[in-house]
Protein backbone atom coordinates (compact mmCIF):
# COMPACT_ATOMS: atom_id res chain seq x y z
CA UNK A 1 0.00 0.00 0.00
CA UNK A 2 3.07 2.21 0.73
CA UNK A 3 4.97 1.93 -1.81
CA UNK A 4 1.87 1.82 -4.13
CA UNK A 5 0.92 5.13 -3.17
CA UNK A 6 4.34 6.30 -2.97
CA UNK A 7 4.94 5.61 -6.38
CA UNK A 8 1.22 6.91 -7.54
CA UNK A 9 1.99 9.89 -6.02
CA UNK A 10 5.76 10.25 -7.64
CA UNK A 11 3.74 10.06 -10.94
CA UNK A 12 0.78 12.84 -10.28
CA UNK A 13 3.87 14.88 -9.41
CA UNK A 14 5.63 14.39 -12.25
CA UNK A 15 2.53 13.95 -14.70
CA UNK A 16 1.90 17.91 -12.68
CA UNK A 17 5.48 19.11 -13.79
CA UNK A 18 4.78 18.98 -17.28
CA UNK A 19 2.76 21.90 -17.90
CA UNK A 20 4.70 23.86 -16.17
CA UNK A 21 8.08 23.26 -18.26
CA UNK A 22 5.92 23.39 -21.23
CA UNK A 23 4.87 26.57 -20.52
CA UNK A 24 8.47 27.95 -19.28
CA UNK A 25 9.20 26.90 -22.70
CA UNK A 26 7.04 28.83 -24.32
CA UNK A 27 7.55 32.05 -22.78
CA UNK A 28 10.20 33.61 -25.11
CA UNK A 29 7.75 32.12 -28.36
CA UNK A 30 5.12 35.07 -27.14
CA UNK A 31 7.56 37.79 -26.44
CA UNK A 32 9.06 37.51 -29.70
CA UNK A 33 6.23 39.43 -32.12
CA UNK A 34 6.26 41.83 -29.23
CA UNK A 35 9.60 42.81 -29.55
CA UNK A 36 9.11 42.79 -33.13
CA UNK A 37 6.19 45.13 -33.12
CA UNK A 38 8.24 47.25 -30.61
CA UNK A 39 10.89 47.62 -32.66
CA UNK A 40 9.39 48.17 -36.36
CA UNK A 41 9.52 52.26 -35.86
CA UNK A 42 12.50 52.88 -34.28
CA UNK A 43 13.83 54.09 -37.39
CA UNK A 44 12.33 57.07 -37.09
CA UNK A 45 13.70 59.72 -35.28
CA UNK A 46 13.18 61.01 -32.24
CA UNK A 47 12.53 64.18 -32.71
CA UNK A 48 10.43 63.81 -35.82
CA UNK A 49 7.85 62.15 -33.24
CA UNK A 50 8.20 64.33 -30.83
CA UNK A 51 7.14 67.54 -33.07
CA UNK A 52 5.77 66.15 -36.11
CA UNK A 53 4.39 69.19 -36.70
CA UNK A 54 6.95 71.83 -36.82
CA UNK A 55 8.86 69.20 -38.88
CA UNK A 56 6.18 69.98 -41.80
CA UNK A 57 6.10 73.47 -41.21
CA UNK A 58 10.14 73.43 -42.07
CA UNK A 59 9.46 71.12 -44.94
CA UNK A 60 6.66 73.66 -46.54
CA UNK A 61 8.90 76.16 -45.79
CA UNK A 62 12.13 75.00 -47.91
CA UNK A 63 10.26 74.11 -50.80
CA UNK A 64 7.93 77.62 -50.85
CA UNK A 65 11.38 78.87 -51.16
CA UNK A 66 12.48 76.72 -53.73
CA UNK A 67 9.36 77.55 -55.94
CA UNK A 68 10.67 81.32 -55.60
CA UNK A 69 14.21 80.69 -56.35
CA UNK A 70 12.49 78.32 -60.12
CA UNK A 71 10.45 81.59 -60.57
CA UNK A 72 13.70 84.03 -59.96
CA UNK A 73 16.25 81.33 -62.35
CA UNK A 74 13.45 80.89 -64.99
CA UNK A 75 13.42 76.94 -65.04
CA UNK A 76 11.06 75.12 -67.20
CA UNK A 77 7.35 76.51 -67.01
CA UNK A 78 6.36 73.08 -65.70
CA UNK A 79 8.55 72.39 -62.91
CA UNK A 80 6.08 74.85 -59.94
CA UNK A 81 3.51 71.93 -61.03
CA UNK A 82 6.14 69.21 -58.94
CA UNK A 83 7.36 71.43 -56.38
CA UNK A 84 3.47 72.49 -54.76
CA UNK A 85 3.03 68.89 -54.82
CA UNK A 86 6.35 67.72 -52.73
CA UNK A 87 5.88 70.65 -50.91
CA UNK A 88 2.67 69.10 -49.66
CA UNK A 89 3.53 65.55 -50.55
CA UNK A 90 4.22 64.63 -46.59
CA UNK A 91 1.20 66.00 -44.76
CA UNK A 92 -0.73 65.05 -48.04
CA UNK A 93 -0.16 61.51 -47.76
CA UNK A 94 -0.72 61.69 -44.10
CA UNK A 95 -3.89 62.97 -44.97
CA UNK A 96 -5.14 60.37 -47.69
CA UNK A 97 -3.80 57.55 -45.58
CA UNK A 98 -6.19 58.97 -41.93
CA UNK A 99 -9.06 59.87 -43.91
CA UNK A 100 -8.77 56.50 -45.78
CA UNK A 101 -8.92 54.31 -42.65
CA UNK A 102 -11.79 56.54 -41.59
CA UNK A 103 -15.21 55.80 -42.13
CA UNK A 104 -17.79 58.19 -43.10
CA UNK A 105 -19.91 57.29 -39.95
CA UNK A 106 -17.29 58.63 -38.06
CA UNK A 107 -17.64 62.29 -39.00
CA UNK A 108 -21.57 62.65 -38.44
CA UNK A 109 -22.90 66.31 -38.09
CA UNK A 110 -24.55 65.38 -34.45
CA UNK A 111 -23.98 68.23 -33.02
CA UNK A 112 -24.79 70.44 -36.42
CA UNK A 113 -27.46 72.78 -36.36
CA UNK A 114 -30.29 73.07 -39.26
CA UNK A 115 -29.62 76.40 -39.99
CA UNK A 116 -25.63 75.61 -40.59
CA UNK A 117 -26.79 72.44 -42.74
CA UNK A 118 -28.82 75.11 -45.01
CA UNK A 119 -26.33 78.09 -44.79
CA UNK A 120 -23.34 76.09 -46.05
CA UNK A 121 -25.37 74.25 -48.79
CA UNK A 122 -26.43 77.62 -49.62
CA UNK A 123 -22.94 79.04 -50.12
CA UNK A 124 -22.37 76.25 -51.89
CA UNK A 125 -25.24 77.28 -54.67
CA UNK A 126 -23.79 80.36 -54.66
CA UNK A 127 -19.94 79.32 -55.56
CA UNK A 128 -21.64 77.09 -58.47
CA UNK A 129 -23.59 80.01 -59.91
CA UNK A 130 -20.44 82.52 -59.60
CA UNK A 131 -18.26 79.46 -61.62
CA UNK A 132 -21.02 79.14 -64.58
CA UNK A 133 -21.96 82.90 -64.52
CA UNK A 134 -17.47 83.08 -65.12
CA UNK A 135 -17.30 79.98 -67.54
CA UNK A 136 -20.61 81.62 -69.62
CA UNK A 137 -18.54 85.24 -69.98
CA UNK A 138 -15.47 83.64 -70.88
CA UNK A 139 -16.80 81.93 -73.09
CA UNK A 140 -18.85 84.00 -75.48
CA UNK A 141 -15.61 86.44 -74.82
CA UNK A 142 -13.36 84.00 -76.09
CA UNK A 143 -16.16 82.77 -79.12
CA UNK A 144 -16.06 86.88 -79.96
CA UNK A 145 -12.26 87.32 -79.62
CA UNK A 146 -11.75 84.05 -82.20
CA UNK A 147 -14.04 85.24 -84.71
CA UNK A 148 -12.15 88.65 -84.80
CA UNK A 149 -8.97 87.58 -84.98
CA UNK A 150 -9.34 84.24 -87.27
CA UNK A 151 -12.37 85.48 -89.33
CA UNK A 152 -14.98 83.14 -91.11
CA UNK A 153 -12.39 80.50 -91.71
CA UNK A 154 -14.24 77.58 -89.61
CA UNK A 155 -11.42 75.35 -89.38
CA UNK A 156 -8.53 77.53 -88.00
CA UNK A 157 -11.49 78.79 -85.09
CA UNK A 158 -12.00 75.36 -84.30
CA UNK A 159 -8.47 74.94 -84.06
CA UNK A 160 -8.00 77.31 -82.18
CA UNK A 161 -10.70 76.48 -79.74
CA UNK A 162 -8.88 73.52 -79.22
CA UNK A 163 -5.85 75.20 -78.59
CA UNK A 164 -7.35 77.49 -75.92
CA UNK A 165 -9.03 74.57 -74.32
CA UNK A 166 -5.47 72.73 -74.17
CA UNK A 167 -4.31 75.73 -72.43
CA UNK A 168 -6.66 76.06 -69.78
CA UNK A 169 -6.37 72.56 -68.69
CA UNK A 170 -3.50 73.35 -66.14
CA UNK A 171 -5.73 76.46 -65.03
CA UNK A 172 -8.31 73.90 -64.27
CA UNK A 173 -6.90 71.35 -62.67
CA UNK A 174 -5.00 73.63 -60.27
CA UNK A 175 -8.24 75.00 -59.39
CA UNK A 176 -9.69 71.76 -58.67
CA UNK A 177 -6.25 70.69 -56.80
CA UNK A 178 -7.15 73.65 -54.16
CA UNK A 179 -10.54 73.04 -54.03
CA UNK A 180 -10.13 69.06 -53.15
CA UNK A 181 -6.91 70.56 -50.37
CA UNK A 182 -9.81 72.73 -48.99
CA UNK A 183 -12.42 69.93 -48.93
CA UNK A 184 -9.45 67.49 -47.05
CA UNK A 185 -8.84 70.18 -44.76
CA UNK A 186 -12.39 70.35 -43.20
CA UNK A 187 -12.19 66.92 -42.67
CA UNK A 188 -9.53 66.72 -40.80
CA UNK A 189 -10.42 69.81 -38.81
CA UNK A 190 -13.70 67.53 -37.76
CA UNK A 191 -11.88 64.63 -37.69
CA UNK A 192 -8.47 65.67 -35.32
CA UNK A 193 -8.50 69.17 -34.43
CA UNK A 194 -5.97 71.69 -34.63
CA UNK A 195 -3.87 70.64 -32.28
CA UNK A 196 -0.17 69.36 -32.72
CA UNK A 197 -0.61 66.08 -31.19
CA UNK A 198 -4.69 65.68 -30.55
CA UNK A 199 -5.89 64.31 -27.02
CA UNK A 200 -9.45 62.80 -28.76
CA UNK A 201 -9.52 62.27 -32.07
CA UNK A 202 -12.08 60.43 -33.77
CA UNK A 203 -9.79 58.47 -36.10
CA UNK A 204 -10.39 54.90 -35.17
CA UNK A 205 -8.42 53.13 -32.43
CA UNK A 206 -7.21 50.13 -34.92
CA UNK A 207 -5.53 52.84 -37.37
CA UNK A 208 -1.60 51.46 -36.75
CA UNK A 209 -2.50 49.76 -34.04
CA UNK A 210 0.43 48.63 -31.88
CA UNK A 211 2.66 51.37 -33.94
CA UNK A 212 2.54 54.54 -31.48
CA UNK A 213 5.19 56.08 -32.95
CA UNK A 214 3.97 55.86 -36.43
CA UNK A 215 0.31 56.38 -35.45
CA UNK A 216 1.90 59.85 -34.04
CA UNK A 217 3.69 61.53 -37.26
CA UNK A 218 1.28 61.05 -39.35
CA UNK A 219 -1.55 62.15 -37.24
CA UNK A 220 0.43 65.04 -37.29
CA UNK A 221 1.33 65.70 -39.94
CA UNK A 222 -2.12 65.24 -40.88
CA UNK A 223 -3.12 68.93 -39.84
CA UNK A 224 -5.54 71.01 -41.83
CA UNK A 225 -3.54 73.67 -41.12
CA UNK A 226 -0.77 72.75 -42.48
CA UNK A 227 -2.78 71.13 -45.43
CA UNK A 228 -3.95 74.34 -46.33
CA UNK A 229 -0.11 76.15 -46.39
CA UNK A 230 1.42 73.06 -48.08
CA UNK A 231 -0.92 72.43 -50.62
CA UNK A 232 -3.56 75.70 -51.03
CA UNK A 233 -0.57 78.14 -49.97
CA UNK A 234 2.35 77.25 -52.10
CA UNK A 235 -0.28 77.09 -55.90
CA UNK A 236 -1.64 80.81 -54.65
CA UNK A 237 2.60 81.32 -54.06
CA UNK A 238 3.04 80.05 -57.54
CA UNK A 239 0.23 81.59 -59.16
CA UNK A 240 1.00 84.82 -57.40
CA UNK A 241 4.84 84.66 -58.72
CA UNK A 242 3.99 83.77 -62.30
CA UNK A 243 1.34 86.39 -62.45
CA UNK A 244 3.73 89.08 -61.13
CA UNK A 245 6.59 87.59 -63.92
CA UNK A 246 4.45 88.14 -66.27
CA UNK A 247 3.33 91.35 -65.01
CA UNK A 248 6.54 92.83 -65.32
CA UNK A 249 7.06 91.18 -68.61
CA UNK A 250 4.10 93.06 -70.23
CA UNK A 251 5.20 96.34 -69.01
CA UNK A 252 8.77 95.76 -69.73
Amino acid sequence: MTEGGGDARATAAAVDDIPEAASTVAEPVDETPATTKAERDVWLPRWLVAHPLYAGWAWTVVWAGLIVLDEVVDLAGWTWYLLVLVAALPTLISTLVVLHATPRSHLRAVDATVLGHFFVRFLALVAAFMVWAASVVMSASISTTVQSVIGDSEKEVTALGFNLMLAAVPLVLSILWMAFIVRCAWFLRRLRGWRQVPVKTRVPKKFLKGRPRLKRVVVGLAHPGLLLVAGLGTSLLALFVDAVELTLNVLG
